[in-house]
């Protein structure tokens, strides 16, 4: 990393909300709220997939990967702030700094490329129905699955090369290394840090995006073609967990991080994130319980397990 020979950066602050200390100790509770719910319910689909056989079709195998990965995202940062919620301006080391926001892109992106797999797997089953176990083999789930990890982790390695380590002051304002907290530090609007951005965000939201949006208008064309009303409303309730979720993470990520940057959005960042970061995964887990006859089937199945025991 080439550094300014003015001043041998070797650790950043993370100011959060430091500024504001009454507020520490009900953004930790309620942090910690969001993280245990989140633990527990997308550790229970995971655990649930695969251990109820009628579950193990493409949709229950691309959701238990989304929860895995919602735990995983999850568990990259919120340990780490509860942490370091009561230091006043606590510092984090250049290398750990890169690191943190290079797992939570990759965490991040993996997710955005997951859900745009998730809608074509519900197109496919509602288009081509009889085809659909044909087409969505085990072999090509985890061809699709392994493809957006993949995917992801090579578009989330390229800041770490890419961003020059030139920086005009220590202070990130934020309560993680945050990609858009770190590029506010740069000395100037460089074009390599705007365009970088710029590709980034791009790469990971309005591509995936556009593509879910292709996804549902072609399943809405295929079920205007079903007769029967009740097919109909059965085909679309297939659908409506994701389209919750997807509403939910891609309306909050594409505010987040298209919108115009300035020094002033700063605070304003710091709310969104949490929402985006901590709200959204746990959300996820109730989102497809509550929903979805097939998941709630199975929990009940599993506590009828544990009560005989």
């Amino acid at each position: 990393l080439a550094i300014d020979n003015t001043s041998e950066m070797t650790e950043f602050i993370l100011v959060g909300f430091s500024q504001h200390p009454q507020i520490q100790t009900a953004f930790f509770l309620g942090l910690l709220c969001f993280y245990l719910v989140t633990m527990f319910g997308n550790s229970l689909i995971v655990v649930v997939v695969r251990w109820d056989s009628r579950l193990h079709t493409p949709m229950y195998f691309f959701l238990s990967n989304l929860s895995f990965l919602d735990i995983c995202y999850s568990t990259s940062w919120e340990p780490y702030v509860l942490a370091q919620c009561f230091r006043d301006f606590p510092t984090i080391s250049y290398s750990s700094c890169y690191a943190q926001m290079t797992i939570s892109l990759f965490l991040g992106m993996t997710e955005c490329l997951l859900l745009a797999v998730m809608a074509y797997d519900r197109f496919v089953a509602i288009s081509n129905p009889l085809r659909y176990t044909i087409i969505m083999n085990n072999q090509v789930c985890i061809q699709l699955a392994l493809g957006t990890w993949t995917s992801a982790f090579l578009v989330a390695v390229t800041p770490v090369i890419a961003i020059p380590a030139h920086y005009c002051g220590h202070n990130i304002n934020h309560f993680t290394c945050e990609i858009q907290a770190l590029l506010k530090l740069l000395c100037s609007d460089t074009p390599v840090g705007l365009i970088l951005g710029l590709v980034i965000s791009v790469f990971t939201l309005p591509l995936p995006f556009t593509f879910i949006l292709i996804s549902y208008f072609r399943i809405a064309a295929a079920v205007l073609r079903i007769r029967s009303v009740e097919a109909r409303l059965k085909a679309f309730s297939t659908c409506g967990s994701h389209l919750t979720v997807v509403a939910i993470f891609y309306g909050t990520a594409i505010y987040m991080y298209l919108k115009p940057q300035s020094k002033e959005s700063q605070e304003e960042d710091k709310v969104i994130s949490i929402f985006y970061g901590a709200v959204t995964p746990m959300l996820n887990p109730l989102i497809y319980t509550l929903r979805n006859k097939d998941v709630k089937g199975a929990l009940r199945k599993v506590a009828k397990g544990n009560e005989k025991s």
